[in-house]
């Protein structure tokens, strides 16, 4: 405490000593002092005077400059990332984005950088045309460890609810059967379960439920797209809610709904869709 005193006073007393000198030289050389005192050598002495007062200023600061040089070291200690991701998890619950409609390109990326699992939960899949592609190579050439769809049952009574609630405000010409629906979903389902080889097949698992969906999910590893079942609309049409992080508050609890509706579900054996789900219980 008593050098830091010290140094702060020699350092004042330095400046002091810099201003003061600068304008003395100044008034001297105006009054025409300079010339009396010292002919043709004052300005020279009195410079390197001033040269030499800043050096020891600057001398006197070198530990304090030497701090600069962990400036770097001490942010590279700072996670960002982790600061980042917990600021994400207590402010937004795990929800990074929110799409007016199914963003079908943004959840092919996901599917495409995939690696563990891939999982949708719906009543039908409307948009399995466009997600085709990339859930094939997801199992051939990704060989992600495991797809796993959940559909309503094509005889479940949900399906005639889900019908009339489409038909609520919906012209009648644009009416969805969701039991065709469903049905073409897993027709489709099934010719990719037959491109795949034989030994990889096992990785595709399809099952159906006889419940009243909560919410649509798209899965892809860590990331989610969620959305509800509206009135007169489809899912994928609705308001899409991105999750990033099946740790944060949001990303546990769309897991346990779907983990719940695998759970009640029953296995469909996509070798042959129709006498697999003819002989399932509701």
């Amino acid at each position: 405490m008593a050098s830091g005193g010290i140094r702060y006073r020699a350092e004042r007393i330095s400046l002091a000593l810099m201003a003061t000198s600068g304008i003395a030289v100044l008034i001297a050389d105006l009054l025409g002092w300079l010339d009396k005192v010292a002919p043709g050598g004052a300005l020279p002495k009195i410079t390197l005077l001033i040269l030499s007062t800043v050096t020891v200023f600057l001398l006197l600061e070198v530990d304090r400059l030497k701090v600069l040089d962990h400036v770097d070291a001490q942010i590279s200690k700072l996670d960002i990332d982790a600061l980042a991701h917990q600021l994400k998890e207590e402010h937004y619950g795990g929800v990074v984005q929110v799409h007016r409609r199914f963003p079908d390109d943004t959840f092919t990326g996901f599917v495409e950088g995939a690696s563990n699992e891939v999982a949708i939960l719906q009543t039908w899949i409307p948009n399995l045309d466009l997600l085709d592609v990339a859930l094939r190579k997801a199992l051939i050439d990704r060989r992600v460890q495991r797809i796993r769809i959940l559909l309503l049952h094509p005889s479940s009574p949900v399906a005639r609810l889900r019908d009339e609630a489409l038909r609520t405000v919906r012209d009648p010409a644009l009416d969805e059967d969701v039991t065709a629906s469903v049905q073409r979903s897993l027709s489709i389902l099934e010719s990719i379960f037959r491109e795949v080889p034989r030994e990889d097949r096992v990785r595709l698992q399809v099952r159906v439920y006889n419940s009243l969906p909560s919410i649509a999910v798209y899965k892809a590893d860590q990331h989610y797209l969620v959305s509800s079942f509206l009135h007169g609309q489809l899912a994928i049409r609705s308001t899409q809610i991105e999750i990033d992080g099946s740790d944060t508050p949001m990303g546990r609890q769309v897991q346990r709904e779907l983990d719940m509706l695998w759970e009640i579900g029953r296995e469909v054996d996509l070798g042959d869709w129709r006498a697999s789900v003819s002989t399932i219980n509701l």
